[in-house]
């Protein structure tokens, strides 16, 4: 194994990882100066870009023609008939008025006959009626007639109903599977991600975007596709009617849309900033409560109870505000459209019987042409009140978009190299690595681990242990130099199959929901069972989950609560061991167990260990002497190397640490 190392790097203040990252991986982070970035976990608020956003949003809908120009001819028919079935309706009213009429007047008149009589008397108002009227002389209402108006229309409206119900199942059909395509590519993204985007966004902030940020968007597009769709066809039919059956009424009716246009706009204008800030505040105060809950521990114990109460009161607060003032403004559309559209209603209302009493109309026309100036304000308030559900959707996508949009790893390389045989080699050749572009890290870093080796990592924190083997695992791409296994550089090589070849067991003993046997098959290819049990025993998993009422079978929460720490991070080991990786990185594997848990973990690790090259990151003594070669880290440089015996007598840095950090653990081990 060989070095080289240069004495100019500076370690940074931050240490080995961002502030974020380390805070988000620790508990410790919720009880107290942790919590100094909770409040400024989201990213900085910007103007929304409403029509760019909304355009995008609809883009989702772009695979789905089909069923959306579905939806565009259902709502048309829908609309059409519902639009006939007033101007039917009328005629029944007409229908009515002749019959009461004709009832009154003496058979053997004519109509002209009575018009004529009652203009030679000076009753022109009446005559006007009556020559709009359609009566027979001495017959009452036609109940055959108005009973068949009415059988038609009711017919009219069930079938509209019927288009409207499929309509609504394909608009549901519709806005799901494009909000599940959405979903897709949100996990999609996911696995395109640097690992240091999400060392700098906390993990509730990352979690609202994915569950809140996407169902409230999926909520919003539901009901405001359908409605918008209905609602605009509804606006386009009733004008086409009314203008057919009075053209003055109609411009009378239109008066108010502009009006209705100025006072939507201008409400709108003012809720968005609102809905912005009540969704990014909502994604601040879901990291907030999800780092509370996980370290809800070390809260209790370092009495931050109160503290973290107060910044959840703080925050609750402004999402309170932010929500309230989101909503009442927003809800002051519907109030001001159903105001303006009652001044409508009265307009027509009495313009209509003054061109009754003309005999311009007849009185089954206006009735219709109310009923229409009432269809015709409800959808435009309905667009307008729809304006707060379709920010707030679009204050979701943005935040999902802005996700989606975020910078990508490096893409995998087009024809990847990889070792013809794999036998664990490792070289690093002038490595140079930083998290900030104006705090070096990591300079001109070069070393050789040849197959088959155990190299322990140790040095003060922040001095790049851990960014070592996070390089070595593509988690972060180098900034120069390179990296190569068995001679071929890892940046040529697929993610994927650099990291088949690589195991690890780290601090933080990651279990998830399932039984003993699933967690630890998880890093292998559809083992057998008596695979899982021989991985088992030879890490002493076996021991412990025999005492257990359902042995492999225990069912283990996302926590790993059923078992004690030590426990868990020997099933890591065992996944590990399952595994079968020709390279091992354990980092402070065994920092969080009492001693005698740590030495079955070293005994399992000495099996894990055999044969493989091995990085072994890790401050207790027992841990790194058996060794082949320590490397001794400071200020993101190798600064000594060698065994264990021999660092301790050169009396260099190794010797230090050994003395402030080691002594006390050897003489527990011996």
């Amino acid at each position: 194994m060989s070095t080289t190392e240069s004495p100019e790097a500076a370690v940074t203040e931050a240490g080995e990882r961002p502030t974020a990252q380390r805070h988000r991986n620790t508990g410790a982070a919720a009880a107290g100066p942790g919590a100094r970035w909770m409040g400024g976990g989201a990213p900085p608020e910007k103007a929304l870009d409403f029509k760019g956003s909304l355009k995008r949003l609809l883009d989702l809908l772009r695979p789905q023609r089909a069923a959306l120009i579905g939806v565009l001819v259902l709502g048309a028919a829908s609309v059409t008939l519902t639009v006939i079935g007033p101007k039917i309706l009328g005629q029944a009213t007409d229908a009515i008025l002749a019959g009461v009429l004709g009832k009154q007047v003496p058979p053997g008149v004519t109509k002209e006959q009575i018009v004529a009589g009652l203009r030679a008397r000076g009753d022109g108002t009446l005559a006007d009626i009556y020559s709009r009227v359609d009566l027979v002389p001495g017959v009452g209402i036609d109940f055959d007639k108005v009973g068949q108006i009415l059988l038609t229309v009711l017919a009219l409206f069930v079938i509209s109903s019927f288009f409207g119900l499929i309509q609504a199942r394909l608009t549901t059909t519709l806005v799901q599977q494009a909000v599940y395509r959405l979903r897709q590519e949100v996990e999609d993204k996911f696995a395109r991600l640097p690992l240091k985007y999400f060392d700098r966004q906390p993990r509730g902030e990352v979690l609202s975007r994915v569950t809140n940020d996407i169902d409230n968007l999926a909520q919003s597009l539901q009901q405001t596709l359908s409605q918008i769709v209905s609602s605009l066809l509804t606006v386009v039919g009733v004008l086409v009617m009314m203008f057919l059956i009075s053209p003055l009424l109609a411009l009378i009716a239109l008066l108010t849309v502009p009006l209705s246009a100025v006072v939507a706009a201008k409400v709108g204008k003012r809720a968005q900033p609102n809905f912005i800030k009540q969704w990014s505040t909502t994604g601040k105060l879901n990291a907030h409560v999800e780092e509370m809950y996980t370290g809800h521990s070390l809260v209790k114990v370092f009495g931050r109870g109160e503290e973290s109460a107060a910044i959840f009161d703080k925050q609750n607060e402004t999402l309170y505000q932010a929500s309230f003032r989101a909503q009442f403004i927003s809800g002051m559309i519907q109030p001001a459209m159903m105001f303006i559209g009652n001044l409508s209603y009265v307009l027509v209302a009495v313009i209509g019987a003054l061109r009754v009493a003309s005999g311009n109309l007849t009185l089954g026309e206006v009735q219709a042409f109310i009923q229409y100036s009432r269809q015709f304000s409800q959808p435009v308030t309905q667009i307008a009140s729809m304006a707060n559900l379709l920010q707030s959707g679009v204050a979701s996508a943005e935040r999902v978009f802005a996700l989606l949009d975020a910078e990508e790893q490096a893409p995998e390389p087009a024809h990847p190299e990889r070792p013809s045989v794999v036998r664990g080699r490792v070289e690093f050749q002038d490595v140079s690595f930083r998290y900030l572009p104006d705090k070096p890290l990591i300079d001109d870093l070069s070393l050789t681990v040849e197959p088959g080796q155990t190299v322990a990592i140790v040095g003060p924190t922040g001095a790049g242990k851990t960014t070592l083997v996070n390089l070595l695992m593509r988690f972060y791409e180098l900034d120069s130099g390179r990296i190569t296994l068995d001679g071929v550089d890892i940046a040529k090589m697929n993610r994927e199959e650099l990291r088949d070849q690589t195991g690890m067991v780290l601090q933080d003993a990651w279990l998830f929901g399932g039984t003993i046997a699933e967690n630890i098959a998880y890093g292998a290819d559809d083992p057998s069972r008596e695979e899982i049990i021989e991985a088992a025993q030879a890490t002493y998993v076996d021991r412990f989950v025999r005492t257990l009422p359902d042995g492999y079978d225990t069912v283990l929460d996302d926590e790993g609560g059923t078992v004690s720490a030590g426990e868990k991070q020997l099933i890591t080991v065992a996944r590990a061991f399952l595994a079968k990786p020709v390279i091992l990185i354990l980092d402070e594997a065994t920092s969080s167990v009492d001693t005698r848990t740590e030495v079955l973990i070293q005994r399992a690790m000495n099996s894990l260990r055999s044969g493989r090259t091995s990085f072994v990151i890790a401050h207790r003594l027992s841990t790194i002497r058996d060794a082949d070669v320590i490397l001794v880290m400071e200020n993101g440089h190798i600064v000594e190397h060698g065994d264990h015996e021999t660092l301790l007598h050169s009396g260099g840095a190794y010797a230090r640490l050994y003395a402030a950090q080691f002594a006390e653990a050897m003489a527990e081990t011996d």
